[in-house]
This record gives C-alpha cells, sequence and structure tokens, in this order.
C-alpha cells in the first residue's frame, strides 16, 4: 500500500483530544449505539448554545437541508408547493440547493458580492416576483451574510427565510449567531467544519411544528420521536400502533450516539477554536489586504473564519494553473470557492431556474478564485509561506 505523505498545510486538521477519544469509548462500553440519550443531550446544548428552542441532529448538513426543505411542506399553514419560486446566492455548495430542486421548485439565482462572497442584497428586489415564497440565505465560509436584511425583506414580502449555516457555524451579526436568523438554520459538523462529528448536521429553529415534522421525517416518518401532537394526527391509547405510526414520507436520516457523543466534547471548545481561527485570520489579512493583485474577502460581521479565501484580481491576468502547481509542489492544499458559480456545473440542466442578471461577480469568483485552510491553531508560518509563494508566482 502507498503511503501516503502529509502534507505542509491542508485543508483539513484535527481537532479531537483525549476526551472525545473517551467519549467515544463511553458509547461503545454502554452498548446504545443508535440514536438516543447522547443525541438529545447534544440537541438540548447546541439549542442552548446558538439560542434557539429546538435542535434537530441528523446524519449530516446535506440532511440537515433535505429534512428541512421536507418540512416547510408539510407544515399546516402556508407550506410551500411545488412550482414555487425561491431567491438563491450563486454561490454555495450542491446540497443547499439539490432539495429544492427534489422538491419541485424554482431556483432564481441572484450574483454575489464580490468582498463578502455572499448574496448581494441590493438586488433582492429584482428577484422578487407573484411566485415567490422564499429566500435562501447562505454565510459563505465563515463570513456572515447580511442576514439583518435578508430576514427584513423576507419579513416585508411574507417569505420564508432558509439559512443554510453549514460552513459558518459560530460566526456572529449583531451579537446574534448566524444559523439563528432563519426561520429554519442548518449546520454541518463534518470532519473539516468548525466542530467534527466525523459525520453530523443540525437543524435549528423556534417553530414548535417544524420542529416535530423534522424529528418525524428524520425517522421514517413516524411519530415514535414526537412528544407532543402535531396538526398533522391526533395520537391513539395503543402503544404498539403508534410505535410504528407512519404520518410523512420520511427518511432514515438519523445520527449515531459516538456522533452526538463527539459534539458534545467538540462544542464546549467551539468559542476557544473560533477565537484561534479569528487570530489567523487576522494575521492572514494583515498579509493580503493591501495587494491589489488579490481579492480576499470582506468580514461582514464577525466572521468564524472556515477558511482564506483569495481571488486572483482578472485585470493582472496572474495563471491560477501556475498557482496551484506551486501549492501543489510545496504542500499546500487548495480548492474551488464552496461549490463555486454554481449554474456553470452540469447538473444546472435538471433544475428550473431562472438568472436575475448576470453572475459576473459569481463567474468571478469561479473562475479566478480558490481558498486555502483555516484551523484552531497558530498558522502564521503556513500563511507566511503561502503568501510568499504567491508573491513569487503573482510577479
Amino acid at each position: 500500500m502507498r503511503k501516503i505523505e502529509p502534507m505542509y498545510y491542508d485543508l483539513a486538521a484535527d481537532t479531537w483530544g483525549p476526551e472525545e477519544k473517551a467519549a467515544i469509548h463511553e458509547v461503545v462500553e454502554s452498548g446504545r449505539l443508535t440514536m438516543g440519550p447522547k443525541v438529545a443531550e447534544f440537541e438540548a446544548e447546541f439549542a442552548q448554545y446558538f439560542k434557539r428552542k429546538h435542535a434537530v441532529m441528523v446524519n449530516s448538513g446535506s440532511s440537515a437541508n433535505l429534512v428541512g426543505i421536507a418540512s416547510l411542506f408539510y407544515r399546516s399553514k402556508n407550506p410551500l408547493q411545488r412550482g414555487d419560486e425561491i431567491i438563491v446566492p450563486a454561490i454555495a455548495w450542491s446540497t443547499t440547493y439539490f432539495p429544492l430542486q427534489q422538491y419541485g421548485l424554482k431556483l432564481r439565482f441572484v450574483d454575489v458580492n464580490l468582498g463578502t462572497l455572499n448574496i448581494d442584497v441590493g438586488q433582492l428586489d429584482d428577484a422578487l416576483n407573484a411566485k415567490t415564497r422564499m429566500i435562501v440565505g447562505v454565510s459563505i465560509l465563515g463570513n456572515p451574510a447580511a442576514l439583518d436584511k435578508i430576514r427584513q425583506f423576507a419579513n416585508q414580502n411574507k417569505l420564508i427565510f432558509f439559512e443554510d449555516n453549514c460552513e459558518s457555524m459560530d460566526a456572529e451579526l449583531n451579537g446574534e449567531k448566524t444559523g439563528s436568523f432563519g426561520d429554519i438554520g442548518t449546520f454541518s459538523t463534518f470532519f473539516s467544519h468548525h466542530i467534527s462529528t466525523i459525520e453530523g448536521g443540525v437543524l435549528t429553529t423556534d417553530d414548535d411544528e417544524l420542529n416535530a415534522i423534522a424529528r418525524s421525517i428524520r425517522a421514517h416518518g413516524w411519530t415514535r420521536d414526537l412528544k407532543d401532537e402535531i396538526n398533522l394526527y391526533k395520537r391513539r391509547d395503543d402503544d404498539f400502533y403508534e410505535a410504528y405510526r407512519f404520518i410523512l414520507p420520511g427518511y432514515n436520516v438519523r445520527p449515531q450516539e459516538i456522533n452526538a457523543a463527539i459534539g458534545i466534547e467538540q462544542l464546549k471548545k467551539l468559542s476557544s477554536m473560533t477565537e484561534v481561527r479569528r487570530k489567523n485570520l487576522s494575521y492572514f489579512r494583515s498579509q493580503f489586504r493591501d495587494d491589489d493583485r488579490f481579492i480576499i474577502q470582506r468580514e461582514n460581521g464577525k466572521s468564524s473564519c472556515f477558511c482564506f479565501t483569495l481571488i486572483l484580481n482578472p485585470k493582472n491576468n496572474i495563471s491560477r494553473n501556475k498557482v496551484f502547481s506551486a501549492l501543489k509542489k510545496e504542500g499546500i492544499g487548495y480548492r474551488m470557492i464552496t461549490g463555486g458559480c454554481f449554474p456553470r456545473h452540469d447538473v444546472i440542466k435538471h433544475f428550473d431556474y431562472e438568472l436575475v442578471g448576470e453572475m459576473t461577480n459569481g463567474n468571478i469568483a469561479h473562475d479566478n478564485g480558490f481558498f486555502v485552510g483555516n484551523h484552531p491553531f497558530d498558522l502564521r508560518p503556513q500563511i507566511e509561506r503561502f503568501r510568499k509563494i504567491m508573491d513569487e508566482v503573482g510577479n
């Protein structure tokens, strides 16, 4: 077997300590591996940290988006319906968009702001029409979108606000945590994210009905995990029947007890890990902010600094392939900014969609941008080497 050599500066890093390993051992020794009390404990602590009434843990951030969108189709008042139109940003991860397509919604793409990489809220009025039912707000790579303005726009136009916060756990805007502005907020706890439960995701809401619907959809569409009745059914006095009573077309996207046990320990470290990430971001900015050759992400609110984005200024004609070759040679990982400009991907042929104007900035980021990693430990030597390489290639 070929040995994989460690990179000097990779995109992801292990943030576990002995606490997480002990938590895994405790679960294994308990014999309870499937979703149970550890999941409930993690959900309660997660909801408290983000000041939300409810948190529903699932097996990935992608599943959190899927369950969240599905839940909006089954609420008792003003549910989403196939054919409804949804405002979305040009840049986000693929599974921000896929549940929308899978549930028959039409997407209206709005370009991003080149500085923040988040949706250009100045174009929201142009995207609005009589069929618009929802807006999806995505905070890209730790940087809060204009969530306050999106919330105001949604309220003014009686729209659902779905907040995909999978890349921006622990970011803040106006003193509030991102992921808490939307009617539903979603998070990812994948290996490379702000906290890692191996695989995992969380849906948060303050709406009792959406919480109950999401819990049913998470596990087969049954009623077993529902503590309180919702308008979709009335509980019968028959425990045998109720144990396998299916009320919604659901999935099986449950997490495991191991995932939750790790999450409990990781959540204790989140604030301190975010502070280190922010220190690294400050140093990265000091190295790049005054260089016209490079466009770096402009912070809105307080970023939780998933990574460091860099766009090669098109007017300087720096070869991105040349940059990538140099980074690869030096053992520095890099990748596309989130999912790039999504309408550029082949899969768009399967969507019902419309572009609201030109995706000018989304295309610039797609063709000229990339990111390198940020981790919760001091990265000054790595950032300095990255800067040196960019100087050499950019001259």
